[in-house]
């Protein structure tokens, strides 16, 4: 749960601190008065991208800070964007990536927005939104790993196909590089190690002066550590008298000891120090020809080894003429039966799980308004060689508004209202299939309003059973459901505009909820506030 919410010089935001509990929230305001801009700061939270243009005019930086508390865990996050752009996260009090954010807390949030409805109409979403709702994710990971095993073994195959034709100029450049390779002989992590030695060889008589001058002055009659020890000697007579003083006795006790090992380490480092001229002349050269290496088949030392190893292993299935060529393609089959598998069990877990998506779409989908909806879940085999990392069907959601219609591709649904429904219904649906703990959405209910809006708002709060909902709408029909009420209010002030967020109850939120309905606080508007109240809690009790 998003337990609280900073943010400060974000857009028209000044600043202002929410605390949010469980259940249904909704954000109301007239448009323009800021509420987009909330939603805003949360997605910088969950590592969306970040701008100057987010910084408020005149301030150096906007901030954006918030505390989640799931599963008895708590994530502290903050992000900082300044006013030439640059972005700044840190999370549970220590730097971190953008990526870092959305890893962590990306999993805590799901936010809908009426750009949604955009993926929603998009065809390519609908396998993975299938299969979100069947829980085959490990299905879909599966397959995933074993089309792009099958892709790479084919590639090889043609690799190796291409190069038999042309098998004794191939063999000689793959034996020419290994014999160049070979020629140095290079280890892993060798140039480092030259590259860390090379300073003391080239100043180790300097070094070793250092070190032995540095010993000398610890440790010879007279020195740092005889009068150190002096210094305890006279502390440690008056020991148990003066608290105060004992406990610099201690600390003194402390530095001789840590003394004494420094100048230990000191004696070490001068003795172990080379100054060989020929060593130092070894290691260059080494380090020049693995340099050669690295400018020839890296960039890394790491791929001069690996593309050795490559040229070892093509040039041992080259070598073995006919034998080779067969070992891939056996590697290639191999990894085909086990797409075809994989694919098998993603199809089967997608055909099992189609009729009850249909009807969970079709049962939500009423309590919304559209009595007489009907989904189809429409697959359609692929080919096998035009299979994707989607899987080896089209999977495609069509929709019927009433009896006798046919069903058609969501995409061609003319009106937006229906869109926002179908797309709540979905989210319903997919809610609880899901674990997420919040769920954002932003004024989602664009083109409806009446009893479809009470049922949007119905819904909504059904959402909430156990959960988060954080809802930003220009209804009141759907307001009314909510459990707690902040209202985002734009006010012009030494000639600039400011965003401030406040919480209503009682006689200040049925003034909302009026003014939502009517757009005025009438008598009669509020009446009619207090009915739309009254109604809605009485049928939530």
């Amino acid at each position: 749960m998003l337990e609280e919410l900073h943010v400060k010089d974000l857009a028209l935001i000044e600043e202002t601190w929410l605390e949010l509990g469980p259940g249904m929230t909704v954000l109301t305001g007239e448009t323009g008065a800021g509420k987009t801009v909330l939603v805003g700061a949360l997605k910088l939270l969950l590592g969306d991208r970040a701008d100057a243009t987010l910084v408020r005019s005149g301030a150096d930086e906007a901030v954006v800070e918030g505390r989640f508390v799931t599963g008895g865990v708590e994530h502290a996050a903050r992000r900082r964007v300044s006013a030439d752009g640059r972005s700044r996260c840190y999370l549970d009090g220590e730097m971190a990536t953008v990526g870092g954010l959305a890893d962590v807390l990306g999993p805590l949030v799901d936010l809908h927005g009426q750009h949604d409805h955009q993926e929603l109409l998009r065809t390519a979403s609908h396998a993975a939104l299938l299969d979100r709702f069947a829980g085959c994710e490990t299905l879909v990971v599966t397959y995933r790993e074993t089309f792009r095993a099958h892709a790479s073994a084919a590639a090889e195959l043609a690799r190796v196909t291409a190069a038999m034709g042309d098998r004794e100029r191939r063999l000689a450049a793959l034996e020419a590089t290994i014999a160049d390779i070979d020629r140095v002989a290079p280890e892993p992590g060798e140039d480092d190690a030259i590259m860390a030695r090379l300073p003391r060889l080239r100043h180790g008589e300097r070094l070793a002066g250092a070190s032995s001058s540095a010993y000398r002055a610890l440790t010879e009659e007279g020195a740092a550590t005889d009068r150190l020890d002096e210094a305890l000697t006279a502390l440690q007579r008056v020991s148990g008298i003066d608290p105060a003083l004992d406990e610099m006795t201690e600390t003194l006790s402390d530095l001789d000891a840590r003394l004494g090992e420094v100048a230990g380490h000191v004696r070490a480092y001068g003795e172990a120090v080379e100054y060989d001229p020929t060593a130092l002349e070894d290691a260059e050269s080494r380090l020049a020809a693995l340099t050669a290496l690295k400018r020839s088949w890296g960039p890394t030392l790491d791929d001069v080894i690996a593309t050795r190893t490559a040229a070892e292993d093509e040039a041992g299935t080259l070598g073995a003429g006919e034998a080779g060529l067969e070992r891939v393609r056996a590697a290639v089959a191999t990894a085909d039966a086990a797409v075809r598998a994989a694919a098998a069990a993603l199809s089967a877990s997608r055909e099992k799980a189609s009729p009850l998506f249909e009807t969970r779409l079709a049962d939500t989908s009423r309590d919304l308004a559209m009595p007489s909806a009907r989904f189809e879940v429409a697959r359609t085999a692929l080919e096998r060689d035009v299979w994707t990392a989607d899987g080896p069907e089209r999977v495609e959601f069509l929709y019927a508004p009433g009896p006798g219609e046919t069903a058609r591709p969501l995409a061609r649904i003319a009106s937006g209202g229906e869109v926002s429904r179908v797309m709540l219904a979905l989210k319903s649906v997919l809610g609880h299939a899901d674990t997420v703990p919040v769920l954002v959405f932003d004024e989602i209910d664009a083109g409806i309003g009446g009893a479809t809006a009470l049922a949007v708002g119905r819904r909504l709060k059904s959402l909430a059973d156990g959960r988060q909902v954080l809802v930003v709408t220009h209804l009141a029909q759907v307001a009314a459901f909510a459990d707690a009420h902040l209202v985002v209010e734009k006010a012009v002030s030494d000639g600039r505009a400011r965003t401030a967020v406040r919480a209503v109850e009682g006689d200040e939120r049925i003034g909302e909820l009026a003014r939502m309905l009517s757009g005025s606080d009438t008598e009669a508007s509020l009446a009619h506030a207090r009915e739309l109240l009254a109604s809605v809690t009485s049928a939530t009790v």
